[in-house]
């Protein structure tokens, strides 16, 4: 199956992301928290870097519940800035 090629947007979407990711981590290490989550370092390593701006849902909740960090709050830095000022929402 062939991927279609990320937009800049997209890339831009998911450094910003895995930069929350990385903030919400703090002092944990990276092995900490993947194994909190269920999931790889080398996976969450990939989203903390952008190289991999578009990770399954699951993988999302997981992280978000492992760093108590809420969904909305994902969910929010992943929106284009205008959107998110517009509706009178915090800057991520």
């Amino acid at each position: 199956m062939v991927r279609t090629p990320l937009t800049p947007w997209e890339r831009q979407r998911g450094e910003r992301f895995g930069a929350l990711l990385r903030r919400a981590r703090g002092d944990r290490s990276m092995v900490e928290v993947a194994a909190a989550a269920g999931v790889s370092a080398e996976t969450l390593r990939k989203i903390e870097t952008g190289r991999a701006p578009t990770p399954a849902f699951f993988t999302v909740a997981a992280l978000a519940a492992a760093l108590d960090v809420s969904l909305d709050e994902l969910a929010f830095a992943c929106v284009p800035e205008t959107d998110a000022t517009a509706d009178g929402a915090l800057s991520a």
